[in-house]
């Protein structure tokens, strides 16, 4: 099936569409100077394509954290992050399929960078079984894959350089389509821009980018000039996805708008030289005294992700106005079990997220008449893990599983379900679980990656795995002496 996206009207008054297929196959280039309407473009173009496709855009300047409010995206403020902490957002992104902002505001250019460069290497380097379609737009792209060294260091350049290049050069095989725009091709990296296979040319009136923007376009060098006389939102298009000659076309608007809006001319105030005076040289405020302060921690952004994969059910339990009594309490963790249990037992259960299992869970819950007791999403999360693993809540509460609950903390959130399985099996003394039952605990296909994740448990110090000359695996709790049956690892 092909999706058109509507991008507003050619020259002739006719519709110009966009082939979204072709786009994510063959990445665009929009060039056009400051006011000519390239946000604006980018803007449309990531609206009438929200519908259809995963998205993130890198945005130095927060003009596209709008969309959030309309169309979901999740924004996430570069600032109060690390580089570690935004790579890993970036890869469970493209796992949880939610479309993303990243906000670079309020950063300087390195920093702006650094922070850039491990988000794409989160979004590039995370494993084929999470290989979905996905745009990945970069606005003011000259400043994440410069053409000559700058003021940063050479270490953020090559960073940024290097993911900007990975993007547009190894992105598709990987379900990355980059949608990079630019102010000037002069400042673009060469090796950056010529990967891209469609073109939309705006407003510009330096000699060389004009020469450039018509090389690209396949006009004659004296056509040039037709681009000083373009108006704001008019773009010469070419390319697979666009048209297969030069095209004239103006961008339609748009349903959001930046947050950064250009302000109007309004009237001077009326004040007298001796009011400007007296405010504007009044004495400075004293400093504020500097105090040491501890940083504050990062926000947890696997829970923010969740959260925007589910807030289209956004369901908050009402506060408890009286505590419920022992019997009342286990009744009420009976049920939910019960209604958890009933999720579980459907066959594609391990392969869907968790924002989707807890759509799921909210509704079934609402029908149970537990309405005004529904756990929120952190707590459907533990509760998840401790299903995944075979274990009722109550179980979980049990003192031989306190040293399991503390050894299973260690562990990345995703990664207990399985730990803990493997502890019930080892309690039980029945057969180690198989790549496959791994695998389904974990929620992917990959039999390889089950055994990846068993070997990561392992290097943290957690289990020992054994294997049999028989082919039989044997896995052993470090410190418990909990030991599994001999198990098939590929039952």
């Amino acid at each position: 099936m092909t999706v058109a996206i509507d991008m507003g009207q050619t020259t002739a008054g006719a519709t110009a569409h966009l082939d979204l297929e072709e786009l994510l196959a063959t990445r665009l280039l929009v060039q056009g100077n400051s006011g000519s309407g390239k946000s604006h473009l980018l803007r449309r173009l990531l609206e009438q394509s929200a519908p259809w496709v995963q998205q993130t855009i890198i945005d130095p300047e927060g003009d596209f954290v709008t969309l959030a409010d309309r169309f979901g995206h999740l924004v996430i403020d570069a600032e109060v992050h690390t580089a570690r902490t935004l790579q890993a957002a970036g890869e469970r992104a493209r796992i949880h399929r939610v479309s993303t902002v990243l906000n670079l505001e309020g950063l300087d250019a390195e920093n702006q960078m650094r922070r850039a460069a491990a988000f794409l290497g989160g979004l590039f380097e995370v494993s084929r079984d999470h290989w979905y379609p996905m745009l990945v737009v970069v606005d003011e792209a000259q400043l994440f894959a410069p053409a000559v060294a700058g003021e940063v260091s050479d270490e953020a350049r090559k960073l940024s350089l290097g993911a900007m290049t990975d993007l547009m050069c190894r992105g598709r095989k990987r379900g990355l389509a980059g949608v990079i725009a630019t102010q000037r091709l002069a400042k673009l990296a060469k090796n950056v821009a010529a990967e891209a296979s469609n073109f939309l040319m705006g407003r510009t009136f330096l000699d060389i980018d004009m020469t450039r923007a018509a090389d690209l376009l396949g006009m004659d060098r004296r056509q040039a000039d037709a681009f000083r006389d373009l108006e704001r939102g008019q773009f010469m298009a070419l390319g697979p996805a666009l048209s297969r000659r030069p095209l004239g076309l103006r961008i339609g608007p748009t349903a959001t708008q930046p947050r950064n809006a250009i302000p109007g001319l309004m009237p001077m105030p009326e004040a007298t030289l001796e009011d400007a005076h007296a405010i504007i040289l009044a004495a400075p405020p004293p400093e504020p005294i500097r105090t040491q302060r501890r940083p504050a921690p990062s926000p947890d952004l696997l829970g923010q992700l969740m959260a925007a994969k589910s807030a289209a059910l956004e369901i908050r339990p009402e506060p408890v106005e009286q505590p419920l009594c022992a019997e009342e309490r286990a009744q009420r963790r009976e049920r939910l079990d019960r209604v958890l249990r009933a999720i579980l037992a459907e066959a594609d259960t391990g392969f869907r997220t968790v924002g989707v299992l807890y759509q799921e869970f909210v509704v079934r819950c609402r029908i149970e008449g537990l309405g005004s007791d529904i756990p929120d999403l952190g707590d459907f999360r533990r509760m998840l893990t401790l299903a995944r693993a075979g274990l009722a809540t109550d179980m979980a509460e049990d003192n031989a599983w306190q040293d399991v609950s503390v050894r299973a903390a260690t562990l990345p959130e995703d990664l207990r379900g399985v730990y803990m399985m493997i502890a019930r099996a080892a309690k039980e003394g029945s057969p180690c679980p198989s790549d496959a039952a791994i695998a389904r605990a974990y929620g992917i296909h990959s039999l390889g990656r089950a055994r990846r994740l068993l070997t990561y448990i392992e290097e943290q110090g957690l289990i020992v795995c054994q294997l049999g000359g028989t082919g039989l695996r044997t896995v052993t709790l470090v410190e418990l002496a909990w030991a599994t049956a001999p198990g098939d690892p590929n039952a």
